[in-house]
Order: structure tokens, then C-alpha cells, then sequence
């Protein structure tokens, strides 16, 4: 597989146990080159990712000292990224539940529209929770109104490609935007920025404890945290209105999105 000069594959991982090395090999298969950001894992996966990537000279470990949370590991491996002349990177998750023989199609999408965001939607199976799917519902109703309906099929799927410069320029000056809050705000505010949001159906599936499936969500500490997202969201959305409006009318991106 000829490695790609412009899109690569960042996977952040934090406690996965060993059913990273089946996603990063299943993701590896599919693309080239791929980079894992560790972000503070003390569960062993460090010594797994490495021995991994000791044979596979695609295969790229960057390791955080600390949890310092999913959207914190996306733009420390997107900033390397960006520093080393890629421009575009597919998020994934690293614990089996996204689906890596989708990769080469959401690249191919990626390449055809390089300023749009490519966005999983997700297709659920009989295994996904109902407080879930429920909970997803209303994120994505929220997120449909700060937007004006922009487009964005499902705000919390991180099965996605984004641009690496708007998104890294947007997160810089912000101290948010760093734990489970990343996900629903980035691709909001890409498409408050004009990205226009592409969207791919994509099936996922919740794996269980015994099947090696893995949650760091806490609902109390981090439905807090996404009340906090969505207000600030909300007070944005307001700011935003007229010029938000105003591209509506117009016909102008992100209203143009693609479904």
C-alpha cells in the first residue's frame, strides 16, 4: 500500500486494553500510514502499540505522560501532523467499535471535497444501549439548532475526517474543547467556520466488557461538561445569527451540505 502524502489515520487511545492492537492492525490494513496518540494510558497498551510499531515502519506511537483527554490527544497527533505536511486526518476510535474497512472510502470522499468535513453517520444494531441512542438524539437536536441545520448527520460519531488546519487553528486559542466535549464542538464550530459537512453512513457496534469493549464516559461528571458544550454553543449560535443567516440566504457553505 502506497502511503498517503496527504491523509493519514490518528487513532487516541487512553486504556483500551489489548483490543487496540486488533484496531490498529485492522486500520493499518486499510491505510498508510497511521498514528496512535497514547494519551496516558497505564494499562499496558503503550508496550503493545510500540512492539507493533517496532515492525511496521507506518505505524507511528506518540505518547501524552498524562490523561489529558480525547479532543487534547486528537490536536497534539493533528499539530505533529500538521508539522510534518499532511494535510487531512480520519479519527477513529481504538477500542473496535468503528468500522476501519470504511477508511479507504471516507479518504477517497475526503480527497474529491478537501474542504469539507466527513462526518460517520452512524448505523445502529440491536447491541447499542437505548439511554444511548436516546442521549444522541437529543445532542444531535441541540446541534441541528446551533447550526441553523447545517448538515451534520450525527455530532458525537468520531468516525470523521477533518482538515487539519481549520481544526487545529480553531482549538489553539480555546482551553476547551479537550475531553468528550471535542467531538459534538469541533464539528460545530468547523461548520460556524464554513468546512461543510459530507456525511457517510457507517455502522458501529457497542461492544460489551467481556467482548473487550471499553467506556471512559461518566454521566454524571461528563453530562456536565456537555450541558456546559451546548450553552456556550447556544450563547455562539446567537453571536453568530445574523452571519449565520446571511449564508443561508445566500446558498453559502455550510448550507450546501451533503447528505
Amino acid at each position: 500500500m502506497t502511503p498517503s502524502r496527504t491523509h493519514l489515520v490518528v487513532i487516541p487511545s487512553y486504556n483500551p486494553g489489548p483490543a487496540v492492537v486488533e484496531s490498529v492492525q485492522a486500520a493499518r490494513a486499510n491505510w498508510t500510514p497511521v498514528w496512535v496518540v497514547v494519551d496516558g494510558s497505564t494499562d499496558g497498551s503503550v508496550a503493545l502499540l510500540n512492539d507493533l510499531a517496532g515492525r511496521d515502519p507506518d505505524l507511528r506511537v506518540l505518547v501524552l505522560p498524562e490523561n489529558r483527554g480525547k479532543g487534547a490527544a486528537v490536536l497534539h497527533g493533528f499539530e505533529a501532523a500538521r508539522a510534518a505536511g499532511y494535510t487531512h486526518a480520519l479519527t477513529m476510535d481504538s477500542d473496535g467499535q468503528h468500522p476501519a474497512d470504511l477508511i479507504p472510502g471516507f479518504m477517497a470522499a475526503s480527497a474529491a471535497r478537501p474542504g469539507a468535513m466527513v462526518l460517520g453517520r452512524p448505523v445502529f444494531d440491536a447491541s447499542a444501549p437505548l439511554l444511548r441512542v436516546l442521549g444522541r438524539r437529543l445532542s444531535n437536536m441541540w446541534t441541528d439548532l446551533e447550526t441553523l441545520n447545517a448538515g451534520i448527520g450525527d455530532s458525537l460519531f468520531g468516525f470523521r475526517v477533518y482538515p487539519i488546519a481549520p481544526l487545529v487553528d480553531l482549538m489553539r486559542p480555546l482551553s476547551w474543547m479537550r475531553r468528550f466535549d471535542f467531538d459534538t464542538e469541533a464539528v460545530v464550530r468547523l461548520a460556524w467556520r464554513g468546512v461543510t459537512p459530507l456525511n457517510i453512513a457507517a455502522p458501529v457496534k457497542y461492544l460489551t466488557a467481556a467482548q473487550g469493549g471499553v467506556s471512559h464516559f461518566r454521566y454524571g461528571r461528563d453530562n456536565v461538561l456537555l450541558t456546559w458544550m451546548h450553552a456556550r454553543l447556544l450563547a455562539g449560535f446567537v453571536l453568530r445569527l445574523p452571519l449565520l443567516l446571511a449564508r443561508r440566504i445566500a446558498g453559502k457553505p455550510p448550507f450546501d451540505a451533503a447528505r
